[in-house]
């Protein structure tokens, strides 16, 4: 073999050699580092959503609803939960409280605390909210034992006062200044709410301690202000002589002082039940005799606190009484 044909096989040679290397290198599997993506196989989990409690209450133009909402916001910020706040028109307005429910329940919130307008006509919507699944706490106003029986209402916790009790010792109030025969009416709330039916029975009983009170009438100003204006009018157009009157809640006491005040008679002791700020106010200035404090706001905070204690599959009591406080002239600063 010549010296150039020797040149020309190693140099094949060579190539060959300097392929096989490059193509031994292209078939090895080189390790990858992992990139960001890949450096868990865990799903990122999203928190959950927080909770909502929606608080049905019958109406905002009395300020006791606005303190218990005022509980219920505190109650919202310290557990961290979703609150939505509903009421409607009036106290009255006993047919927008149950269309509220239903919405409540198409919106599927997780627990309803409601302060029911009547004791009989919410019942039949809220076992439907039971049935959708949704925690009921029922605040204020009791609702009717019996029918809730009837209709298969699952037992729903209870919190309130002693309506009945806190009537009685502001009625005692003015009941026990009376020595001398005296005439006494009341002026109930909405006939057929529990809440209004206890007011008008403590009253009562008050009354009936004393031998020289003879009630001669009870009407009812389903808690409005107005209308206990319009109430007292005939009340006292038909018995002039009226010395004491228990009004069931402090809205309409408001509006039987102020037909008093322009008819310019300042005898009557007149009581209540409530202890809003106007109501203390007519206390300090001497035309009020008494209003019971119920802690509206404590109802409130109460009413959220058991919604989520009830999500959180606690067995709560049936019944919670908070305690009521008669304000008389003599507490107030």
């Amino acid at each position: 073999m010549g010296r150039k044909s020797l040149s020309i096989l190693l140099t094949l040679m060579t190539l060959l050699l300097l392929v096989g290397g490059c193509g031994e290198s292209a078939d090895k599997t080189q390790p990858m580092a992992p990139s960001r993506a890949s450096t868990s196989s865990t799903p990122v989990t999203q928190p959950a959503p927080a909770p909502t409690v929606a608080l049905v209450m019958k109406t905002l133009t009395n300020p006791f609803f606005v303190d218990m909402e005022k509980g219920a916001r505190e109650a919202k910020q310290e557990l961290g939960i979703e609150l939505q706040v509903k009421t409607a028109a009036q106290e009255t307005s006993i047919e927008q409280q149950i269309q509220i429910v239903e919405e409540l329940i198409h919106a599927k919130i997780d627990a309803l605390v409601i302060a029911p307008g009547d004791s009989l006509e919410l019942i039949p919507v809220l076992k439907k909210a039971q049935d959708a699944g949704i925690e009921v706490i029922n605040i204020d106003n009791r609702l009717d034992p019996e029918y809730s029986t009837r209709l298969h209402l699952r037992p729903i916790p209870f919190i309130s006062v002693d309506n009945e009790q806190g009537a009685y010792t502001a009625a005692k109030w003015i009941s026990d200044r009376i020595s001398a025969p005296t005439k006494a009416a009341i002026i109930e709330g909405i006939r057929g709410a529990a809440n209004a039916e206890a007011r008008r029975q403590g009253s009562l009983r008050a009354f009936a301690e004393n031998p020289a009170i003879t009630v001669v009438a009870s009407e009812t100003a389903h808690w409005k202000i107005d209308e206990a204006y319009q109430v007292a009018a005939k009340l006292f157009s038909t018995h002039p002589d009226i010395g004491a009157l228990f009004c069931a809640n402090d809205m309409m006491a408001l509006g039987a002082l102020k037909y008093l005040d322009e008819q310019g008679n300042n005898q009557v002791l007149v009581a209540s039940f409530d202890a809003l700020e106007p109501a203390k106010a007519a206390i300090r200035a001497g035309k009020l005799a008494a209003t019971v404090d119920q802690q509206a706001a404590q109802q409130g905070y109460l009413g959220v606190q058991y919604a989520m204690r009830a999500l959180a599959g606690e067995t709560l009591p049936m019944e919670t009484l908070i305690d009521t406080r008669l304000i008389t002239v003599d507490i107030l600063p």
